[in-house]
C-alpha cells in the first residue's frame, strides 16, 4: 500500500507573555532560537517557520545583535520563515486599522529582513474573523492558516476567498520531545494522523512543535526512526509552503464565508471577551485616540509618523492575544497597563501640542470633523466663552505654555483651567428633567415604578450571577438564576440647557446618566467598588419580544449572527472531559444592536443574548487562569495559577451609551461618545 505524504514544519508557538512575564520568557527564547540557528547551520533541520510574527525575532536580535547576519542569510535562503505580523493579536479585540498597522509593520520589517513568503498565520487566535481574509487580500497575502473555531470544516478549504488549512489537530504537537520510545511516537503519530487524513486529501501537513517549545537535536533521526514504523505515511520534514503547492487544486472544493467560531471541535474560550474589562477599556479608548492623533497629525503636517509607529507597536505588542484576553499573570497585565498609559500620553501631547502649534487650523479642523454629527462639543481653557456651560473645573498649566518649547511653566502659570460645552449647531431642541425622567426631542429615560425604563417599551436593570470559571472560561452555576438590582432612589445631578444628568441608586451602585441638547444618545456612567469574588456583572436591556438577531461591530464593521434565544448554558454543562460549553455569548468591539436599539461601550467587548434580554458584561470577577473545575469546560485551557487582579477587586467603572438610531450610522455616534472626553 502507498503511504500518504505528510508534509511537516517546525515552530514554536511564542507567546511574548502569559504564565510568565516577558523578560522571563525572552531568556527561554534566547536558548530555543539559538538552537534554531545552530541546527540550520548544521543542517540538522531544513527549514523554520516563526510563528507568523516579528516580534519575537526582534526580541531576541536585541539581545543578540551578532546574529543579525545569518539570521538574514537564513531568510534569504527560504530556510527561515518571519512575518507577515508584528504580534499575534486576538481577531476579535482589535479593530481594522490596529489590524492593517499590524500587517504594515510586520510586513515592512520582514521584507527588510529579505522574507518573500507569507501565510495569514493564525493557528492559536480564539475564533476567526471572517473580515480578517480581505485584508490579508489587501496587502498580498493568499494564504491563511486558523484552527480554533473550525467545526467539521475540512483541512484545505476557501475562507471568504483566500486558500486556507485548517489545522485539523492544532498547532500543538510535541510529541518528538517526550521520552517514549518510537514504538509508542509511531503508534501515537499514526493514531493522529489517521484523524488529520479524514478531514484531507492525500497530502497531510504535520506541524512539530508549541508553546516556547525549542526543536530537538535529533529530529531529523527521530521522523527517519518513526517513518520506518508508520504504516499509511511518510513524514517529510520541509515547510508549509510546499504543502500549499502541493495542495493548490483541493481549496476550491469547499468555501466558508461566516467567522469561524464553532466550539464543538475545539475551544474558542470565549470567556476571554469579558476577563479583565480594565484592559479592554483600556485598549479600545488607546486604539481609538492613536487613530484620532494619527489622522489629525496627517492633515496638519505629518511630523509625528515615527512616534505613532512607535506607539502603534506598543499597543500591538497589548493586543497579543494572551495580553488583550486578560489570561495572563497579573504582573503581565500591570506591564500592560504601562503601556497603555503611555499610548495615552502620547496621543493626548500629539492632539495637544497640534492645537498649539496650529490653532486656526485645529479648531476649524476640529469643528469640520464633529459637524455632521455633533450639536454639543467639550472645550477646556482658561476662559468659559458666552454662553458655553461649565462642567468641571481644576488647577493647572494652560497647554500654551505646557507645549511651547521658549517657555517653562512657573507658579505663577498655574491657574483654573475649566472644561465647558458648546453648542456647534444652535437647535430650538430643549432638554426635560425631573427625579423621574430625563428626555429631549429625540430620546427618554424613565424611572416608573421601580423600573428603568426606555422608549418602544424597554427596561433595562443589572444583574449578577455567580463565575466559577476562569479567565478562559465563564462557569456558571447550574442552579443559579441571578440577582437583580433594586432601583432606590434617583435624583437630578446637572441641570443645564445644553446637558443634563440623573443619578439613579441601585442595590450595587450608582448609576450616571447624561444627555445632551439635540443628541440621540443616553449616557451612562458607573463607578463602583467591588468587593465580591467570583461574579458576572452585567447591564440588561428587556424587550417585548425575543432576541433572535443581533448585529455587531467587528473589524469596525456590522457583521449579523443568529442566536436561539432559548439557549441557556446552565442546562448544557459538559460531562466528559474535552468539550467546551457552547454559549449565547459573543464578542463585539464598540457597538451591538437588537429589535432597534443600540449600544455603544468604551470597552465593554462581550454581550449575551437570553430570551427577550440583550445584556452586555461590565465586569467578570475571577481569580486564576485556567481552573481545573471549571464546570462550562471538562478539561484546562491553560496554567492554573492564582490572579487575584483577574477578580478586580477595588474601584471600577463602566461606561456606555445607547440611542435609537439606523445601526449603518453608528460610526457617527462611536464618535460622539468617545470625543465626550
Amino acid at each position: 500500500m502507498d503511504k500518504k505524504k505528510v508534509i511537516a514544519y517546525l515552530h514554536t508557538h511564542w507567546d511574548r507573555e502569559w504564565y510568565r512575564e516577558y523578560e522571563v520568557f525572552r531568556l527561554r527564547l534566547l536558548r530555543v532560537f539559538d538552537n534554531v540557528l545552530e541546527l540550520l547551520k548544521q543542517n540538522k533541520i531544513p527549514a523554520f517557520y516563526f510563528d507568523g510574527q516579528v516580534s519575537a525575532l526582534l526580541d531576541y536580535l536585541e539581545i543578540r545583535p551578532e546574529n543579525e547576519n545569518i539570521v538574514r542569510k537564513f531568510i534569504g535562503e527560504k530556510r527561515l520563515f518571519i512575518g507577515p505580523f508584528y504580534t499575534l493579536v486576538d481577531e476579535f479585540l482589535t479593530d481594522k486599522i490596529t489590524f492593517q498597522k499590524n500587517l504594515e509593520i510586520g510586513l515592512k520589517i520582514s521584507k527588510d529582513f529579505g522574507c518573500e513568503d507569507f501565510i495569514g498565520y493564525l493557528a492559536d487566535t480564539f475564533g476567526h474573523s471572517k473580515n480578517i481574509p480581505p485584508i490579508l487580500k489587501e496587502y498580498g497575502i493568499d494564504k491563511c492558516m486558523v484552527w480554533r473555531g473550525c467545526g467539521d470544516i475540512p483541512a484545505e478549504f476557501t475562507f471568504n476567498g483566500i486558500d486556507t488549512v485548517n489545522l485539523i489537530r492544532g498547532y500543538f504537537m510535541d510529541i518528538f520531545s517526550s521520552t517514549m520510545p518510537a514504538e509508542k511516537k509511531a503508534e501515537w503519530l499514526e493514531e493522529n494522523l489517521d484523524k488529520i487524513a479524514q478531514k484531507s486529501g492525500s497530502v497531510l501537513l504535520l506541524p512539530i512543535g508549541a508553546d516556547h517549545l525549542g526543536v530537538e537535536n535529533n529530529i531529523a533521526e527521530q521522523i527517519e526512526s518513526v517513518n520506518q514504523l508508520l504504516d499509511g505515511y511518510e513524514i517529510k520534514l520541509s515547510t508549509p509552503f510546499e504543502y500549499f503547492e502541493l495542495v493548490k487544486n483541493n481549496f476550491k472544493n469547499f468555501e466558508w464565508n461566516d467567522e469561524l467560531r464553532d466550539n464543538s471541535k475545539t475551544f474558542i474560550l470565549q470567556g476571554s471577551y469579558s476577563a479583565r474589562a480594565k484592559i479592554k477599556q483600556f485598549n479600545t479608548v488607546a486604539s481609538y485616540k492613536l487613530q484620532l492623533a494619527d489622522k489629525l497629525q496627517k492633515q496638519l503636517g505629518e511630523k509625528y509618523n515615527s512616534i505613532i509607529e512607535y506607539a502603534y507597536k506598543l499597543l500591538l505588542k497589548n493586543q497579543a492575544h494572551d495580553g488583550i484576553c486578560g489570561c495572563a499573570t497579573d504582573e503581565v497585565h500591570e506591564e500592560n497597563i504601562t503601556r497603555y498609559k503611555k499610548i495615552l500620553q502620547i496621543t493626548d501631547t500629539i492632539l495637544k501640542e497640534l492645537k498649539f502649534l496650529y490653532p486656526e487650523q485645529f479648531e476649524k479642523l476640529w469643528i469640520s470633523y464633529n459637524q455632521n454629527y455633533r450639536f454639543v462639543m467639550e472645550f477646556e481653557g482658561t476662559d468659559i466663552p458666552d454662553g458655553a456651560e461649565k462642567i468641571s473645573q481644576k488647577l493647572g498649566f494652560p497647554d500654551e505654555i505646557l507645549y511651547d518649547t521658549q517657555k517653562i511653566p512657573v507658579t505663577e502659570d498655574y491657574t483654573t483651567i475649566y472644561k465647558y460645552l458648546t453648542e456647534i449647531r444652535p437647535s430650538d431642541d430643549k432638554l426635560g428633567i425631573s427625579e423621574n425622567y430625563i428626555k429631549n426631542s429625540h430620546i427618554q429615560l424613565k424611572i416608573q415604578d421601580g423600573k428603568i425604563t426606555l422608549p418602544n417599551n424597554i427596561f433595562m436593570d443589572f444583574v449578577r450571577y455567580n463565575d466559577y470559571g476562569d479567565t478562559y472560561n465563564f462557569g456558571p452555576d447550574k442552579d443559579d438564576i441571578g440577582e437583580t438590582a433594586a432601583v432606590i432612589s434617583s435624583k437630578i445631578i446637572t441641570d443645564g440647557k445644553l446637558r443634563s444628568g440623573l443619578q439613579i441608586s441601585t442595590s450595587f451602585f450608582d448609576v450616571e446618566v447624561f444627555l445632551d441638547k439635540n443628541s440621540e444618545l443616553l449616557k451612562f456612567n458607573i463607578n463602583w467598588e467591588n468587593n465580591l469574588k467570583n461574579k458576572l456583572w452585567q447591564v440588561r436591556f428587556n424587550f417585548s419580544h425575543e432576541v433572535c438577531e443581533v448585529l455587531s461591530e467587528d473589524m469596525n464593521t456590522l457583521i449579523k449572527r443568529e442566536f436561539d434565544p432559548n439557549y441557556n448554558i446552565r442546562e448544557h454543562l459538559p460531562q466528559t472531559r474535552g468539550i467546551e460549553a457552547k454559549t449565547n455569548t459573543a464578542p463585539m468591539q464598540r457597538f451591538v444592536c437588537a429589535n432597534g436599539l443600540g449600544i455603544i461601550t468604551k470597552g465593554l467587548t462581550e454581550y449575551e443574548v437570553y430570551k427577550n434580554s440583550l445584556a452586555v458584561t461590565l465586569l467578570r470577577s475571577t481569580g486564576i487562569i485556567s481552573n481545573p473545575k471549571n464546570p462550562a469546560r471538562s478539561t484546562p485551557a491553560g496554567p492554573p495559577i492564582e490572579v487575584p487582579g483577574a477578580l478586580q477587586c477595588g474601584q471600577n467603572k463602566a461606561e456606555f451609551a445607547i440611542g435609537f438610531f439606523e445601526p449603518e450610522n453608528f460610526n457617527l455616534h462611536i464618535e460622539e461618545l468617545f470625543l465626550s472626553d
